[in-house]
């Protein structure tokens, strides 16, 4: 019954912005880590940012090399909704982005971004760069 939506992606020119959105529904978001991951045509998906659950006992964030400084995920526990704004997109990010969830991983949020198997998975965004 777990849902997760994402929107916001479309075409945009290097240097240029967007922010995606993660629609979480059929569970409190506050008892979830939070990933979001891409897939690019001819590659393997990888982890682009997650964060975790709201009552972590080792809480934070982690992100993907490439994308440090450039992209920020958070959360609106109220709204049960979780963000990725991407800033200064490059030629190497385009993709499909998707997000996905899971219950209060016994690790460290690096570690279940990393190795973790996620349960449950949006449908995904895709995201364009292009000059």
């Amino acid at each position: 019954q777990v849902q997760l939506v994402e929107s916001g992606g479309g075409l945009v020119q290097p240097g240029e912005s967007l922010r995606l959105t993660c629609a979480v529904a059929g569970v409190l978001l506050d008892d979830y880590a939070i990933g979001w991951f891409r897939q690019a045509p001819g590659k393997e998906r990888e982890a682009v940012a997650c964060i975790s659950h709201a009552g972590s006992r080792n809480p934070g964030t982690y992100y993907e090399d490439s994308v440090k400084g450039r992209f920020t995920i958070s959360r609106d526990n109220a709204k049960n909704t979780v963000y990725l704004q991407m800033n200064n997109l490059k030629a190497d990010d385009p993709a499909v982005y998707y997000c996905a969830a899971d219950l209060a991983p016994p690790t460290t949020i690096e570690a279940m971004c990393i190795f973790g198997k996620w349960v449950h998975w949006g449908q995904g965004t895709q995201v364009t760069v292009s000059s």
